[in-house]
């Protein structure tokens, strides 16, 4: 699945989300999610390595675990959220949309486990994702920090 896809998905599940959405469309919140990860309002750019490494720094490795597998994906809640992204990040985020920042944590407690998720259909990590990340020794290098080999 590419990029674009990607975004519009968690785009469609964060309008979808418990947070306050009206009156957003989906190409802005695509593009404040592209953003959010590191790319330009296009999805090009995006730090797929950089998300994963911060979802693994926030003690969150199960979860991405699940997230990357093929099962069931484990939630997270909105205190995980502010700790996989910066303060900083969160608020550029909550501005662009121009909705509470409260709201877009919300948001992305909801749609991150999907983004992550179908970036790696039937846990299997999609190659634009496996390019983000360094290739396979990358992957490796990630999966091995995960599973406390590194």
């Amino acid at each position: 699945m590419d990029i674009a896809k990607i975004l519009e998905i968690g785009a469609q599940l964060f309008s979808q989300s418990q947070a306050n959405t009206n009156g957003l469309s989906q190409g802005s919140i695509v593009s404040a999610l592209s953003r959010l990860l590191g790319g330009d309002e296009n999805g090009q750019g995006i730090n797929f390595e950089q998300l994963l490494s911060s979802i693994d720094g926030a003690g969150l490795a199960n979860v991405l675990q699940s997230w990357l597998g093929n099962g069931e994906n484990h939630a997270i809640s909105v205190d995980d959220i502010t700790n996989i992204f910066s303060g900083s990040q969160l608020s550029d985020f909550a501005n662009e949309l121009n909705i509470p920042e409260q709201e877009a944590k919300t948001g992305l407690s909801e749609a991150l486990p999907s983004i992550v998720d179908n970036a790696s259909p039937a846990g299997e990590i999609a190659g634009e994702l496996l390019n983000a990340v360094g290739g396979v020794s990358g992957l490796f290098n990630i999966a091995a920090s995960l599973f406390g080999k590194k």
